[in-house]
């Protein structure tokens, strides 16, 4: 973090008091400016420009950072955001994750009671960092339906029952046509799933396709796994745990 007795916080409201007197704000009456430091020791400044169409307005900091990437790039140090009348202003939630991405946790921000790092503005922010936890692992997405079943998915009811295999316990599922709801429902099984090591992952299974899943053990107990109410006639929720 830069030191913050180190920036010419009057020279960063001077310049963005210039950007602010070159806003473009014919609808909301409010123009602003935005300066900051860069790390290489430049200044780059940005003012709001509305819109007829309100949603398409840009704040001084999204043209301070499109200035900052113009003019080199580099990382934000310190910023000083003023209204019409000099004064600072913070930035709105959305400029804070803009220049989160180009300042991070140190960026120092003018304030009235002294100059606030973006650690305070924006505390447990998201940034690359979040994404890195998941690019930088192989995902499993698990099973997907087949593409000939994807308008049944909702339907029907899925049944998970122990077997065994190779001496070993293993799961295994089929997914029903009925959905147990009344007599003249279809029936016959839609799919049949591979061998789990788990039942859980064949309740997983079960769920990407229905609400409705039913766990049988091994001395034929019916537990409900589904993701809706428990039905009449299955006395027992099914557990990870059980």
């Amino acid at each position: 973090m830069v030191n913050p007795s180190s920036v010419d916080w009057a020279a960063l409201r001077s310049a963005a008091v210039a950007a602010m007197e070159r806003a473009y704000a014919p609808y909301s009456k409010f123009p602003v400016g935005a300066a900051a430091l860069v790390d290489d020791g430049r200044v780059v400044v940005g003012c709001n420009v509305e819109n007829a169409s309100y949603g398409l307005g840009l704040c001084a900091e999204c043209g301070l950072v499109s200035s900052l990437q113009v003019t080199g790039g580099g990382r934000l140090m310190a910023l000083a955001c003023v209204d019409a009348d000099g004064a600072p202003l913070m930035p709105c939630g959305r400029c804070r994750q803009l220049l989160w991405e180009h300042g991070g946790a140190s960026l120092l921000i003018d304030h009235a009671r002294g100059p606030q790092p973006m650690s305070v503005l924006l505390p447990y922010a998201f940034d690359d960092a979040d994404l890195a936890r998941v690019n930088d692992r192989e995902l499993d997405l698990g099973p997907t339906v087949p593409a000939a079943l994807a308008l049944k998915v909702g339907s029907g009811t899925v049944f998970v029952h122990p077997d065994v295999a190779e001496g070993r316990q293993v799961w295994t599922s089929y997914w029903e046509r009925s959905s147990g709801t009344g007599e003249d429902e279809p029936a016959g099984i839609l799919e049949e799933g591979p061998i789990f090591a788990t039942a859980g992952e064949a309740v997983d299974w079960g769920r990407i396709r229905t609400p409705r899943v039913v766990v049988v053990d091994a001395q034929g107990t019916a537990s409900w796994a589904g993701d809706t109410p428990r039905p009449a006639g299955i006395e027992q929720d099914w557990s990870s745990r059980s």
